[in-house]
């Protein structure tokens, strides 16, 4: 599985952006897919994932603003992104597995990041 993670961008604060994870390969549908963030200087947390079921999950502090969704027939996984702060910027990397967790090591595939600034 190849993961391609876009749609990040430059945004004021307040503002929403919607991140995109396209894939190829097979089985893509069977597999949870997670999103994770690294921000300068910071480890890379956990935000949100989706299982195969669609079942999503989301880190606490983040859960009233970020929706995760997917789309089977698109191979897409989508993370939008609303009320941005400044502490949201980061690199946006989205991951694969077949398991179902928020440990990142613990999944197999991954994007190449797509960076999200949010400016004052």
């Amino acid at each position: 599985v190849q993961l391609q993670a876009s749609g990040g961008g430059e945004v004021q604060a307040g503002g929403s952006l919607r991140l995109s994870c396209t894939a190829s390969g097979p089985r893509f549908s069977v597999f949870t897919v997670g999103w994770f963030r690294q921000a300068p200087g910071k480890e890379r947390e956990f935000v949100a994932r989706i299982t195969r079921l669609g079942n999503t999950y989301y880190r606490d502090s983040l859960k009233d603003r970020f929706t995760i969704s997917r789309n089977h027939g698109k191979r897409t996984v989508y993370l939008q992104m609303n009320s941005l702060t400044l502490e949201d910027t980061a690199i946006y990397y989205c991951a694969a597995n077949i398991a179902n967790t928020d440990i990142g090591e613990e999944y197999n595939y991954w994007g190449q990041g797509t960076q999200v600034t949010v400016s004052s």
